[in-house]
């Protein structure tokens, strides 16, 4: 969940699943929901993320595609592709790179966008993010934040602050949780 400009915000909960007999395909699907003073955005759609060489091979490689329909309107509101790469320099310490295209219903909806974010462990239940982020044309942001992992289980939890560049923009903060199983 996102809180940024006071009454806006967004909630996302995307279960995804990967069957033993095909161990480098993800599939899933995304309920997600965009509320500000203007809109109530519901939306839900379909997910997948194929690895087509595992990280601990010393280079992870990977393709996701997602996409959803706002289920008020019945509209496409999103769709995208994108291209993943994770370089783990040695246990506590990895860098990942993606890039891709979008389709974001709005002014801007077709687009190129990347990310990169560094990853380092701090200890064995507490991980420091970092990520610099944008879409074209001239949109990006910084976030950072801690990944909480109690005991190295199966549950994360992420507690982030976020920004676009530039002046007058407001400031993200999202809490996530990931669970394993």
């Amino acid at each position: 969940m996102t809180r940024f400009v006071p009454g806006n915000g967004y909630a996302n909960a995307a279960p995804a699943c990967t069957l033993k007999q095909i161990p480098f395909v993800e599939v899933g699907f995304a309920h997600q929901d965009y509320w500000s003073e203007e809109i109530n955005a519901p939306i839900l759609g379909p997910t997948v993320k194929v690895n087509l060489r595992p990280q601990d091979t010393g280079l992870g490689l990977g393709i996701a595609a997602s996409s959803g329909v706002n289920l008020t309107t019945g509209e496409l509101n999103f769709a995208s592709v994108v291209g993943l790469m994770s370089v783990p320099i040695n246990e506590a310490f990895r860098v990942s790179l993606n890039a891709g295209w979008s389709y974001v219903q709005g002014d801007m909806p077709d687009a190129f966008f990347y990310g990169a974010q560094i990853e380092f462990q701090i200890s064995r239940d507490l991980t420091f993010l970092i990520e610099g982020f944008g879409r074209m044309p001239g949109i990006s942001g910084i976030q950072t934040g801690l990944r909480f992992t109690p005991k190295d289980g199966p549950i994360d939890f992420d507690l982030l602050a976020a920004r676009f560049l530039g002046e007058n923009q407001p400031f993200f903060f999202t809490v996530g949780v990931t669970v394993r199983f």
